[in-house]
């Protein structure tokens, strides 16, 4: 086992996988930590609302993929924060392998996995906290994990404004900057701030 795997756990977000009845699922969460180093422990907190929170309280083990800086905001739409129990993540998806678990774990923006086997449980109300053992870890890069805040500044597509709609013609005094609307300019306009005339005004449009 790597253990520096471990470091890359100490904030990121993460790609859980699990199965369990034939069933896979996996989504991304940001709570893991190390727990204890003898014996390598971690915890995980998982939504009781995702799907993968159920296949792996059923199964007893996970896999955790750490996602790095380098990780594209394709892999972020296709796990979601939300795993649903009508979608199989997995079909088609060619950025990741299995472990030796048997789990799948994510290859693509990833800077280690880590797979464990749940040995405690502790309901938390809306969340399941999982303490587990880890029975294998792995470095795959040295690039630095994606921390939320790091998501949100540069993963996550900032929103484009909408186009503003075809405007109208005014016009605009070159001198002092006050605004005529309007098409046409009528040819004795005198600008009512500065006096000049319509000689200095220019055809823009708002």
């Amino acid at each position: 086992m790597d253990m520096q795997a471990l470091f890359k756990l100490s904030y990121g977000l993460f790609v859980l996988t699990a199965a369990a009845g034939g069933r896979e699922s996996g989504c991304i969460i940001n709570t893991a930590g190390q727990v204890t180093d003898t014996p390598n422990r971690i915890s995980i907190t998982v939504n009781k609302a995702n799907f993968t929170h159920d296949l792996t309280l059923e199964s007893g083990k996970f896999n955790l993929s750490v996602l790095s800086e380098a990780a594209s905001f394709d892999t972020f739409r296709h796990f979601g924060f939300q795993s649903g129990r009508d979608t199989d993540k997995f079909a088609g998806y060619a950025h990741c392998r299995r472990s030796a678990n048997g789990l799948y774990v994510v290859t693509d923006g990833v800077n280690a996995c880590l797979s464990a086997k749940v040995e405690q449980t502790v309901d938390l109300g809306t969340h399941t906290l999982f303490i587990a053992g880890l029975e294998d870890m792995e470095v795959l890069s040295d690039t630095p994990s994606a921390t939320y805040a790091y998501y949100h500044k540069a993963i996550k597509p900032k929103p484009q404004a909408a186009a503003k709609p075809a405007g109208k013609t005014a016009w605009r005094c070159v001198i002092c900057g006050y605004v005529y609307e309007g098409e046409e300019l009528p040819a004795d306009y005198i600008c009512p701030l500065c006096k000049h005339p319509a000689s200095d005004f220019e055809r823009i449009t708002i």
